[in-house]
């Protein structure tokens, strides 16, 4: 694709890329401290403050692993820019922050202030912004985005851009009206786009349309506009990679998540996970609630951190 190439792809390395970069995201919410969680949790360990959003950033982090393993020199364009600690944690992973931001080590001392900035006074804001490497747009805005990487692909053949757009955030009359882009600038003299669309099934409070549509109702939408949809279920990193082998230049790829996979099930009764209970802070009393506490311990621990940890510093 456009001079890329394939690389031989390895799951596991994926799947703990994205272990790796679900428990920073969640790390970046909530901690200040034993980030490595070498003793149990405590309160002082929590921000005093809790402020992010959780619910969109394993998918984030999901797409990002599959796509950057495929294509390492892709360029990629975030919609739910509000999921901003799953994008920290991928520019973190593969030492982009670094490069701007000399604190942002590859050992526990960036660990520590990658998280401990994160949502704070002076620090790195909750959206991705213009002083995150490589973004050109506030965050927080949905919308554009699919627009952007038709703009970044016009007149630069050799680009490829990957650019995920957020159900919710496909709503908007702008991303819709930015699906006509495939018919006036799918040519040989732009680079070539591959839409994302990330169907969690809810955005902040409800669900979304798309969310509650059929399987053929989403496929003819997008056949419409003269794309060639494929379904993935984004929790099988295989079935991706298989999608990422077919591509053509028309392909669009609707990426299927629980919205906050992995994170917590349920808490009180309250569905978590597959539900907009988890869009932002889904343990909201973790810092004065023990059940709450233990259950984000729990949750930490779930990705083996420390193994991953010990094979990201070693590199």
């Amino acid at each position: 694709m456009n001079g890329l190439g394939y690389l031989d792809i390895n799951l596991q390395a994926i799947k703990s890329r994205i272990d790796f970069c679900n428990y920073l995201s969640v790390a970046q919410i909530f901690l200040q401290d034993n980030f490595l969680l070498n003793r149990p949790l405590s309160e002082a360990d929590i921000k005093p403050r809790l402020l992010g959003h959780w619910g969109t950033c394993p998918g984030i982090n999901i797409a990002y692993a599959n796509l950057k393993a495929r294509f390492p020199k892709m360029q990629f364009i975030l919609g739910p820019g509000h999921g901003f600690p799953a994008l920290q944690a991928n520019l973190y992973y593969d030492g982009d922050l670094e490069e701007y931001y000399p604190e942002a080590t590859k050992n526990l001392r960036g660990i520590e202030y990658v998280c401990k900035n994160f949502s704070w006074p002076y620090g790195f804001p909750s959206h991705a912004s213009p002083i995150t490497p490589g973004v050109i747009a506030e965050g927080g805005e949905l919308g554009y985005s699919l627009a952007t990487a038709y703009g970044a692909a016009l007149g630069k053949p050799d680009k490829f851009i990957a650019v995920l757009i957020g159900d919710g955030e496909l709503e908007t009359a702008t991303a819709l009206a930015s699906l006509n882009l495939n018919k006036l600038l799918n040519s040989d003299a732009n680079g070539r786009v591959l839409p994302i669309l990330h169907l969690n099934g809810y955005k902040i409070s409800a669900p979304t349309i798309y969310g509650r549509s059929s399987e053929r109702e989403l496929l003819q939408l997008f056949r419409g506009f003269g794309f060639d949809p494929i379904i993935v279920d984004g929790t099988n990193n295989d079935e991706f990679q298989q999608a990422l082998n077919k591509l053509n230049r028309n392909s669009f790829i609707i990426m299927r998540t629980p919205k906050g996979y992995s994170g917590p099930m349920q808490l009180d009764g309250l569905k978590l996970e597959g539900n907009c209970a988890s869009h932002q802070v889904p343990l909201p009393q973790a810092k004065t609630d023990r059940k709450q506490l233990q259950m984000l311990e729990d949750w930490l621990k779930s990705y083996n951190f420390k193994e991953l940890y010990d094979e990201f510093i070693s590199k």
